[in-house]
């Protein structure tokens, strides 16, 4: 069973999923103009063993969205909000994309607060744009059928069909208000913020590094700067995946994830 819960963290009202009755936690973070949906295919897996939390990032998904800047710092903040509202005590984070640069972000801050980190195609080093990236935000400005479908394609990059209910997600969400400037001032946001690799040597948690081996949106080369700034973090190319593997491949992505938590 998964239960969507709402919950006041400062002024604004946070949704978010609700899997499992592990006492060990596991929250999953998702990346720009997603909701706590795109990790559907792994709630499941991940609930049989452990306590599974999904946000809907302030400002994304069915969650407030504050007429703020929606800087890395903001997130971050965000982030030791929600936990601190939730009680949650050393959790294991997995954060994908703009996800996965906001839990570098607060485990470089808060070191002793995280169990073990899991980033997947994180932002926070790559500040060009790529043809997938500029798709994704056309479909955001203006979110229809075509313009949506167009830009998943993009960053899957396997040629594989898309979900249509991820499809239709997304276009439902950008109609939610405030949803467009929110999504604009992320992208500012992240353009306008140097770059997260320095802040990377303070991690202290166990980290694991995932990327697709088709890598539309941000290229893998940015991988190295993770791997060698964060100490002993560890990389697992997905071969056959785009931007999302946990999307893609579901049951895989969930083995190599649970291996890595099971170890000392």
């Amino acid at each position: 069973m998964v239960q969507e819960n709402f919950i006041k963290v400062g002024e604004n009202t946070i949704r978010y999923l609700e899997s499992g009755d592990s006492k060990k936690t596991l929250v999953l973070v998702h990346g720009l103009g997603a909701s706590a949906e795109r990790w559907s295919g792994v709630i499941p897996i991940f609930a049989k063993n452990y306590h599974v939390i999904v946000p809907d990032l302030i400002g994304f998904g069915y969650s407030d969205k504050p007429l703020v800047d929606y800087t890395p710092n903001f997130f971050s903040d965000f982030i030791g909000e929600f936990f601190e509202t939730l009680h949650l005590i050393r959790p294991n984070i997995i954060g994908s994309s703009l996800g996965g640069q906001i839990i570098a972000e607060y485990a470089s801050i808060n070191p002793n607060n995280v169990e073990k980190l899991i980033l997947v195609s994180p932002a926070g080093v790559m500040k060009q744009s790529t043809p997938a990236l500029d798709a994704y935000i056309m479909a955001a400005l203006y979110p229809n059928e075509q313009s949506a479908k167009n830009a998943f394609e993009l960053m899957e990059g396997s040629g594989k069909s898309v979900d249509d209910t991820i499809v239709q997600g997304f276009i439902e969400r950008m109609h939610l208000p405030n949803a467009k400037l929110a999504f604009m001032s992320t992208i500012l946001g992240l353009k306008n913020s140097g770059s997260i690799e320095p802040k990377l040597h303070s991690i202290l948690s166990q980290s694991l590094l995932i990327w697709g081996s088709i890598y539309p949106v941000i290229p893998i080369q940015y991988a190295e700067q993770f791997v060698s700034s964060i100490k002993g973090c560890r990389f697992y190319r997905m071969e056959g995946c785009g931007h999302t593997p946990y999307v893609q491949e579901p049951d895989a992505f969930a083995s190599v994830v649970l291996e890595f938590l099971s170890k000392k």
